[in-house]
């Protein structure tokens, strides 16, 4: 194989999990329902918020941002994938596989950082109740808020500058439906020791350090929980935080999955699974899980659709 600069590569080709035209037509209406879904539940969560006053606390700012994201992470792969799966043409341009990537990293990223700032949010409201709307001001949520933008876009920069020093074998194939690090890691000539101990250093770091946020944070909440004498408070409480760490479990098991581990142990059909697990899926069943499932949300939707309907 000859070995070549990623500046001198014109396109990349993407490979498919299947040649039958019956499992690209299964495939293609599958993502599309599950787009369509994801565009519908998260776009009803950010209209709920942007309309009800009574949805302007810190805790909706911030599931606000996560239905942002949960968009953005989907939008930057789904067009291209159902390309791929109805069209002929299996390429991507250059530019185009770095700002996919570098947006996925994004999205990606800022999520893992978001998801600590919401537990942070929910240790202060459930363990110091009495100070919370003096801790968490509209100024301090938009400055959490920035600096998980800042973060992510930090830490995808990192990623993408790295993965594209890299060189590539012709004929440029990627194993995946869209420009991810293993897959591009998988496809290269060069070494890729140095990316991967990056990827593990930043992940060990930014990423451990998020996740340890969120696990001191839930530690706190539970042993406040436990010692509430209200049955009722007990409840409401742990169903607030249910939701929440059933986001975080889904989230993280899935971007472990797929980012913290060798390229020697890249399976291309089994990281295609796990992949659109974290990147379509879970988009989907956010709002389900988080916020559909709240009547204060559900009310304001009622309201929104109403107001909609008769104005």
């Amino acid at each position: 194989m000859e070995k070549t600069n990623i500046t001198e590569t014109r396109d990349f080709y993407f490979t498919e999990l299947s040649d039958l035209p019956e499992v690209r037509i299964f495939l293609f209406v599958a993502i599309l329902l599950i787009y369509l879904i994801t565009l519908a539940g998260n776009g009803a969560i950010l209209t709920a918020i942007a309309t009800d006053s009574h949805l302007q606390t810190p805790m909706y700012f911030f599931i606000s941002n996560l239905s942002f994201l949960d968009v953005l992470c989907p939008t930057v792969t789904v067009p291209k994938m159902l390309q791929i799966f109805m069209s002929e043409n299996k390429t991507i341009s250059f530019i185009g596989c770095v700002l996919q990537l570098f947006f996925l990293i994004y999205a990606v990223g800022t999520e893992v950082f978001l998801l600590s700032v919401m537990a942070y949010d929910r240790y202060v409201a459930i363990c110091s109740p009495l100070h919370y709307t003096n801790i968490m001001t509209k100024r301090r949520c938009v400055q959490l808020a920035a600096g998980t933008l800042l973060t992510g876009f930090i830490n995808s920069m990192i990623h993408t500058s790295l993965t594209f020093t890299l060189s590539f074998c012709e004929p440029y194939k990627i194993h995946q439906y869209y420009c991810d690090i293993p897959p591009l890691m998988a496809a290269s000539c060069s070494s890729t020791y140095l990316p991967e101990l990056v990827a593990l250093l930043v992940a060990g770091i930014l990423g451990g350090g998020a996740f340890l946020v969120t696990l001191i944070s839930y530690i706190y909440i539970i042993s406040t929980i436990l010692r509430m004498r209200s049955a009722e408070g007990r409840r409401k409480a742990f169903s607030t935080c249910g939701s929440h760490l059933t986001v975080v479990f889904l989230f993280y098991g899935t971007t472990i999955a797929t980012y913290v581990r060798p390229t020697s142990s890249y399976s291309p059909k089994q990281d295609r699974i796990v992949s659109m697990l974290y990147g379509i899926v879970t988009p989907m069943l956010n709002p389900m899980i988080y916020s559909l499932r709240n009547k204060d949300v559900k009310r304001a939707l009622v309201k929104a659709f109403r107001l909609k309907i008769f104005s």
